[in-house]
């Protein structure tokens, strides 16, 4: 399935939970995906972009690794199921916007943790969550750099057009 397509799911997902248990299980679902793109993006993405990525895929398993792994059944892992990533941008965009929705929704668990362990999972969550989109935000500005300079070549004046034979 598509990696937007499947960051959408999450996105509803995270939305409709109702328990601690359900959020904690999507936060750990959006970390999860989180690493698939960053794998995906560091192996077969944009050259530039393959660094941060694998910053991604590192920051987003330890998200996963913070937290209680859910109960899933394999079939409902959204990360397992990604086969696509067709635009890259568009991809970063609604993950980024993802990861937000992760800290927001972790800092509420961690405001209304009823014990210790669950306020620290959460803490810890946040800040790979917050970091995670760090790596996301600075993707972006690396492909908008790439775009930029590849609008700069296309635009005359810029030396990279050809100029007639013999003229000075």
């Amino acid at each position: 399935m598509d990696a937007v397509r499947l960051i959408g799911a999450g996105r509803r997902a995270l939305a409709e939970g109702a328990d601690t248990a359900e959020m904690m299980a999507e936060v750990w679902q959006a970390q999860a995906l989180a690493q698939a793109i960053g794998s995906r993006l560091a192996v077969s993405g944009p050259p530039e972009l393959r660094g941060e990525a694998l910053g991604l895929t590192e920051l987003a398993g330890r998200g996963c690794g913070v937290l209680d792994p859910p109960a899933l059944d394999p079939k409902d892992l959204r990360a397992a199921q990604l086969t696509e990533l067709d635009d890259a941008r568009e991809t970063l965009l609604c993950l980024g916007g993802l990861l937000g929705e992760v800290g927001m929704a972790l800092v509420g668990m961690a405001s209304a943790a009823a014990d210790e362990t669950t306020y620290w999972q959460c803490m810890e969550a946040i800040d790979a969550a917050d970091e995670s989109r760090d790596r996301v935000l600075e993707m972006l500005r690396k492909l908008a750099a790439r775009e930029e300079a590849a609008r700069q070549e296309l635009l005359p004046g810029s030396g990279n057009e050809s100029s007639p034979s013999g003229a000075l």
